[in-house]
């Protein structure tokens, strides 16, 4: 009997899975025998690899039928054995198997769309036959792409990393074979960007080393036991360092340094079932401090390959930022081997496998049946294999791939970044829809653009492309650059007034020389709070003759107040003397708002209401949060609040709306229709006034109005 045959059958003794072994030692027989002097390019007698497939098949711990075909997956193709032998010999079953099999050896894979489509009609025809089909191929990809190495052509080897990381690697992931999909990738690669692997590759070395991570995962892993042991749970915990693929396409995504990943290494708690799951969380969640938005519950909400567990990052065992995902053995099981464990679990348990499964392959063949054109075909069925993804169109028709999630924005970046600065509205599918909206696969989307249009901060908040937000961050940061520096002018002339300083130009000239710095740079220094208004007014003051005067100015003292600086004075108390503030446009805070500030390197304070939701991005950062609150005395300017309105769709509602904030004070700056049906609108106004007692006013008296149907401050 053969070694490889051997532990094939040892495999699934370990299983307690029982397998026709003469029907399996008959198989391999005739792959010897058919096969013959064949070698492959490393040397080995080919029949070495059918046997090394059928092990992979084995780890799965799929049914004999699957074993046999295995072994015998390339005798139609490459020696005299026939389908009728194979059925003669092993039955109906495992000849449907080797055929479909076959017939996906025989699709090649090329960058024409019109070849490519045929293809991939072939493929989908023999995977919804039988699933166990594509599990077979991709046994016999992922042993090819072990033993690539072998292949001497550097193109040749290229092209089939391509194919694999293209096709197979993605089919890999669409029926959940996390394992099968992530070595596919990482190799893949290794071949096509190898600089760039061996890059990430010497950057975790480097890491290990700086932090010590090889002695860390075991020190994290045995506490993360004790905790869990200590409150009664019984569970398996393992740690795992993510691959270089993987970590690559995340630094790519968000946009990131490899050092700004909190998922270099992950951890694995698994328990006995879902209850135990939940339980564990709160073990976790209450022993260590949990990061913000990073929970994620895919157990009552599973992914779409059927993928089920409970994800969140921790700062756990010896400080460190960690992942943690818990499930249950089966949920593990169906992670690592996606549909052949389904497969599995409803022969043991004689059950209708659940259909979600192959509604995916369903849906690609009526796209199959409804479709003539190949290049629609190709793309529609693009579109639902790779279900992390989302495929839009341009009005070209050019196609723009997007991660989940993807904003109008994102796709108006991808397009071109000056689009994406200018952009001032989307279609999509012909109607207009608001920047934020969620694209999905098949979209068709039109940019609607104006040579005015700037930057929106707020974009920052929804993009999920890491170009998208690059963009918005540099163009921010040059707006910020210039709103710096018109502040800084403003502070220092009102300073040198306010002092009777009347040489404006040479007391600015002197402060330039004394910080060597250019004026708009001087500005932009006092607009952004590095220097104080009270240096400058120091400098034009000074006696050139003493150096004490010079040194002097390490010891500011803050003069009084003058009644002209006082006119415009920012009525907020508990602010960083010098700082450039802003008043955010999440919760528009008014005077009479509880208030705090949020101090952001380089551009400033924020001034949030203090039940502000975008607080919640900084419950891990206290430092960066200022206690704050209004000076009664210096409130006079005025502010904008946002008022979300109700209004039914009839004569003059509109006219009552705007007449009504006009006759308590109020000022329309701006509105915004949501949404309207034949009854109502649903509007939003950006209003001036004087604070929280003022807003409170007005829309007391929208409330009593017949034509206003809801009227509230938006702080959204």
């Amino acid at each position: 009997m053969h070694l490889d045959h051997q532990k094939i059958l040892e495999k699934y003794k370990s299983y307690n899975i029982t397998v026709d072994e003469a029907k399996i030692k008959k198989a391999v027989e005739f792959a010897i025998k058919y096969h013959g002097i064949q070698q492959r390019a490393s040397g080995v007698p080919y029949y070495s690899h059918p046997l090394e497939v059928a092990e992979i098949i084995a780890e799965m711990r799929l049914d004999t039928d699957s074993i046999i075909t295995a072994i015998l997956h390339d005798t139609i193709e490459d020696t005299d054995l026939t389908l009728e032998e194979i059925e003669e010999n092993f039955g109906k079953d495992v000849a449907k198997l080797v055929d479909g099999v076959t017939k996906l050896t025989k699709i090649k894979f090329h960058e024409d769309n019109v070849r490519q489509a045929e293809n991939f009609r072939k493929l989908l025809i023999a995977l919804s036959d039988d699933i166990r089909v594509l599990l077979i191929k991709l046994a016999d990809r992922l042993h090819n792409m072990r033993t690539i190495d072998f292949i001497s052509n550097p193109e040749k080897k290229k092209k089939i990393a391509l194919e694999t990381l293209e096709l197979y690697a993605p089919l890999a992931e669409r029926i959940g074979m996390q394992q099968i999909k992530t070595e596919l990738q990482d190799i893949c690669f290794g071949i096509l960007n190898p600089d760039i692997r061996e890059s990430i590759v010497q950057r975790f070395k480097s890491i290990e080393l700086e932090s010590g991570q090889n002695k860390l995962i075991p020190q994290i892993i045995n506490e993360l036991q004790k905790t869990l042991e200590v409150q009664g749970l019984k569970a398996e915990v393992s740690g795992r360092k993510k691959t270089p693929y993987s970590t690559w396409m995340k630094m790519k995504q968000k946009n990131i340094s490899i050092e700004q990943l909190s998922d270099i290494i992950a951890f694995r708690i698994v328990v006995d079932n879902v209850e135990n799951c939940y339980r564990a969380l709160g073990i976790i969640h209450t022993s260590y401090k949990m990061i913000p938005d990073n929970f994620q519950d895919f157990i009552s909400t599973p992914k779409n390959n059927g993928y089920q567990s409970l994800h969140t990052v921790i700062i756990g065992p010896l400080l460190q930022k960690v992942e943690i995902q818990i499930r249950t053995h089966k949920m593990h099981d169906i992670a690592e081997l996606g549909v052949a464990a389904h497969w599995r679990y409803k022969q043991c348990h004689d059950n209708s496998l659940d259909t979600t499964q192959y509604v995916w392959i369903r849906e690609l063949l009526s796209i199959l049946e409804q479709n003539n054109d190949p290049e629609t075909f190709l793309q529609n069925t693009k579109l639902a294999m790779y279900y992390d993804q989302v495929f839009c169109f341009t009005p070209k028709g050019k196609l723009i791939a997007l991660p989940k999630g993807a904003t109008t924005v994102d796709f108006a970046y991808m397009v071109h970044s000056d689009i994406g600065n200018k952009c001032v509205g989307a279609k999509v599918n012909g109607k207009i829809v608001p920047l934020k909206t969620h694209l999905v696969n098949g979209d068709q989307v039109e940019i609607i653009t104006s040579k005015h249009q700037t930057v929106s901060l707020s974009w920052e908040k929804f993009v999920v492309t890491g170009k998208a937000r690059g963009e918005i961050q540099k163009v921010i940061h040059q707006q910020l650059r210039g709103q710096h520096i018109k502040l800084g002018k403003t502070i220092i002339y009102k300073a040198l007034k306010a002092n009777k300083i009347e040489d404006e130009t040479k007391a600015i000239e002197a402060a330039c020389k004394f910080f060597s710095k250019t004026s708009d740079e001087l500005f932009f220094a006092v607009g952004e709070g590095t220097i104080t208004r009270e240096e400058v007014v120091k400098l034009a003051t000074v006696k050139k003759s003493r150096l004490s005067s010079t040194l002097s100015l390490l010891k500011f003292t803050k003069k009084a107040s003058s009644t002209t600086e006082d006119e415009n004075v920012i009525p907020i108390k508990g602010l960083i003397p010098g700082m450039a503030m802003h008043y955010a446009k999440c919760c528009h805070p008014l005077p009479g708002d509880k208030i705090v500030g949020i101090v952001h390197t380089g551009s400033g304070i924020t001034i949030h209401t203090s039940d502000c939701e975008m607080l919640n991005n900084f419950a891990s950062m206290p430092e960066r949060i200022l206690d704050l609150t209004w000076d009664n005395n210096k409130s006079n300017i005025p502010f904008i609040s946002r008022i979300k309105v109700l209004l039914l769709n009839e004569p003059e509602s509109l006219a009552i709306l705007a007449g009504e904030i006009a006759k308590n004070g109020g000022n329309i700056t701006n509105f915004k229709i949501l949404s309207r049906n034949s009854n109502y609108f649903e509007l939003i106004f950006d209003v001036e006034v004087k604070s929280l007692a003022h807003i409170e006013v007005i829309i007391n008296a929208l409330r009593i109005k017949e034509a206003i149907q809801y009227a509230d401050r938006d702080r959204n």
